[in-house]
């Protein structure tokens, strides 16, 4: 339930964060945010209904993709939706949690020491050349480049 409510408490702050910042009326992006929070929250509860422990990201991030896929219905409405969304809204409540949940834990980081840097800097950089490599095959493969 916690989860729900963290889940809900971002969503409104990333709403008023892009009427604020990038003058996006809430009537207009409020169908974006309740669809990133349901695909969430689907991606969630999939995540422990699996027999095996797995990564919750990767079960929202195929969700999502499936949802804005071209075969799923209503595509155009989800992307259309979500695309009112600026990133930087959104990225400032989740890293303002993420913050305050590595201050809840500071003398467990402290443990990990100078490794969990190098760690960061090599998971952050694959996971943007990959992703980058993953796209652009997906753009050459639709034609768009």
């Amino acid at each position: 339930m916690n989860q729900v409510l963290t889940i809900l408490l971002i969503g409104v702050i990333a709403l008023v964060g892009n009427w604020i910042g990038y003058h996006v009326p809430p009537t207009e992006s409020l169908p974006g945010i309740l669809l990133l929070a349901l695909i969430t929250l689907i991606g969630m509860g999939f995540t422990r209904i699996l027999p095996f422990k797995s990564p919750v990201i990767v079960w929202i991030s195929l969700f999502a993709m499936i949802a804005t896929s071209p075969f799923f219905p209503g595509n155009a409405f989800t992307a259309a939706a979500i695309g009112k969304i600026n990133l930087l809204a959104l990225a400032t409540p989740i890293l303002a949690y993420a913050g305050l949940s590595l201050g809840k834990d500071i003398h467990l980081f402290k443990q990990l020491s100078w490794r969990i840097v190098v760690v960061s800097l090599v998971v952050f950089t694959g996971t943007f050349l990959f992703a980058t490599l993953f796209a652009e095959a997906i753009f050459k493969i639709q034609g768009k480049f």
